[in-house]
């Protein structure tokens, strides 16, 4: 039985395959979008909209900046210790559309190395973690950045 896979945060994202995308939100009076998402009122100073729409964001964008995590955080950081320490790449990407920077990890076996500031990067689904104890059936699932060759396209399978 495959375990259950479960959002790191509700709301935040969804769909499968090519459908999976970041999901935000529009303002209807000033079509700012926003992610994480909004579901009260516009962010934007300017506006005093309280209508806003579920979009879903673009998939790609071009890296703005990334940098990578060689050091386990010090407490009161939580983690499991009876796991190995393991760095990760955490990407910022500008979207192609809404011109956001949205954060977030590269998949595991990327390197900073991998990512050049004005490349593309395309968002796929990723695994935070797996559940805790040894009857765990869920995966926390989120979303990661990954690298496009140039010329690829979208939904193109760069690295497992």
């Amino acid at each position: 039985m495959a375990p259950a896979r479960t959002p790191v945060v509700e709301g935040w994202f969804g769909g499968e395959g090519g459908a999976f995308a970041l999901l935000g939100t529009e303002c209807r009076a000033c079509s700012a979008v926003f992610f994480p998402r909004e579901d009260f009122h516009c962010r934007n100073p300017a506006c005093t909209g309280t209508e806003l729409d579920e979009v879903p964001l673009s998939r790609r964008g071009r890296v703005w900046s990334c940098t990578d995590g060689r050091y386990q955080p010090p407490p009161p950081y939580v983690w499991d210790a009876e796991r190995a320490w393991e760095p990760y790449v955490l990407v910022a990407v500008e979207l192609e559309r809404e011109r956001i920077v949205v954060l977030g990890q590269a998949p595991p076996g990327y390197t900073v190395a991998d990512f050049a500031v004005g490349a593309e990067a395309e968002l796929v689904p990723g695994v935070l973690d797996e559940g805790a104890g040894p009857d765990a059936r869920e995966l926390r699932t989120t979303w990661n950045w990954r690298p496009v060759p140039d010329g690829d396209a979208p939904g193109t399978e760069v690295r497992p």
